[in-house]
């Protein structure tokens, strides 16, 4: 087997020196002076926490147990990465509509059935793992013929525009939650383009803890909403374990989530080709590993009751917004969300966020996940004149906004599925030789 190793790791030894740079954009290589280093990797648990805690919540796995492995698969990425490609893994959204189905879970409480589902996303890292080895053995020319530019950048798009119902559902219960969704949206806005200094570069994390405050204030404080109850969060101890689960291997199950790694794969490679344009690299380099290392993560966080995990758009936004992309961050958010893994007070203390601030955060990520497609059509020319470019975009868009979903017996494809298989089959079809013969 033959893997592609750099000039830059060859003339730095297997991991970066991560020289220090304190002003304009910050290269992976680079990074902050310390105090910068830990409060943006900080910044990058807040980024992560809101999904990668909702999506256990939607399938009855332990939040805690979630973000304690996203810390873990984050650290196994790093170091199988050599630390060249900024990157946070947390929960995928792919897995909930196919654990709900094979676990039939009614969608409150503990899943009952968690360990059946936890053996099918075992099986899914492992199809995952077998596509990664294909990529390092042979390269990543054929992933790049299967999905081009024009269908990444769809993909990308389509999965941020298939989480904005989430977004905006979180802010549309009434009028007073709209307005502090909103309020927290414009505050992010506001921190990004005119904060002074160091605050500019942590937008999301201070417009989260605006947000919270403004809440508390008008919600707890005037009554014009319900208010956070601080019970939970008074009641939890600091320090515990999670609730750990092993996996059962039932072949329906497998057999029904295993395809969701289709699904990862177009998701990490669209997520690495929109980091690639953001820092102007080629992280092409690093795609099997990063493929192998997501299926390793997702093995590791089946195994102790965890959801499995994909490279996080939720933090390649904060990436774009603060044009920081130094890898050394995501250590120290990794080691920091393993810490908080232990920490039951930390999970209530998330989980009292209100709705309506994770929904403002929400808008202002998923919205940035979606116009990143744009770069990557703009960086790689991306013809829109021409009609197979065209409609392949189009047609992902529209099943991925409208979450287009597709059953096949006990089999369902949700709409980032149906988007990111539909723009890689209508694109194959529309540039096959019989289309061209047919201009």
């Amino acid at each position: 087997m033959t893997t592609t190793t750099s000039s830059d790791e060859q003339g730095q030894g297997y991991f970066p020196r991560w020289k220090l740079k304190t002003s304009g954009v910050i290269l992976p290589e680079e990074r902050l002076s310390w105090g910068q280093t830990v409060i943006s990797g900080l910044q990058h648990c807040v980024a992560m926490s809101g999904s990668t805690i909702i999506a256990p919540l939607l399938m009855g796995f332990d939040p805690n147990v979630a973000v304690l492995f996203s810390g873990i698969g984050t650290l196994i990425f790093f170091v199988i990465v050599a630390a060249r490609v900024p990157s946070y893994l947390g929960s995928s959204f792919a897995f909930i509509a196919v654990v709900i189905a094979a676990t039939g879970y009614a969608g409150q409480g503990p899943n009952p059935n968690i360990s059946v589902a936890l053996g099918g996303i075992v099986g899914a890292g492992v199809l995952y793992g077998v596509i990664a080895l294909i990529v390092m053995w042979s390269g990543v020319g054929w992933v790049e013929r299967l999905m081009p530019p024009a269908v990444t950048g769809a993909v990308v798009a389509a999965i941020g525009l298939n989480l904005a119902p989430v977004a905006v559902k979180a802010v549309s219960a009434n009028a007073f939650e709209t307005w502090i969704g909103l309020a927290t949206v414009l505050m992010i806005g506001v921190l990004a383009v005119a904060a002074p200094g160091l605050w500019r570069r942590l937008p999301i994390i201070l417009g989260a803890i605006g947000g919270y405050l403004l809440y508390l204030l008008f919600a707890n404080g005037l009554g014009f909403g319900k208010p956070i109850d601080f019970a939970q969060l008074a009641a939890a101890p600091w320090i515990g374990l999670p609730h750990f689960t092993t996996p059962t291997f039932q072949a329906d199950a497998i057999f029904l989530i295993a395809p969701v790694a289709v699904i990862l794969v177009a998701e990490n490679l669209g997520h690495i080709k929109a980091v690639g344009a953001m820092t102007g690299r080629s992280l092409d380099a690093y795609l099997g590993r990063a493929l192998f290392a997501d299926s390793l993560a997702t093995i590791v966080a089946a195994c102790g009751g965890g959801t499995g995990v994909t490279t996080y758009a939720e933090n390649i936004g904060v990436m774009a917004a603060t044009k920081v992309y130094s890898t050394l961050l995501f250590a120290f958010a990794a080691t920091g969300s393993i810490l908080l893994g232990f920490s039951p007070k930390f999970g209530a203390l998330i989980l009292s966020i209100p709705g309506p601030v994770i929904g403002g955060l929400s808008i202002v990520l998923f919205g940035l996940i979606a116009a990143m497609a744009g770069r990557i059509w703009v960086e790689n020319k991306v013809d829109f004149a021409n009609p197979a470019n065209l409609i392949t975009v189009a047609v992902a868009l529209t099943a991925g906004a409208g979450d287009l979903t597709l059953k096949f017996g006990a089999f369902t494809i949700g709409g980032i599925g149906t988007a990111t298989f539909g723009a890689i089959i209508l694109y194959k079809i529309l540039t096959s030789p019989l289309a061209r013969r047919a201009e």
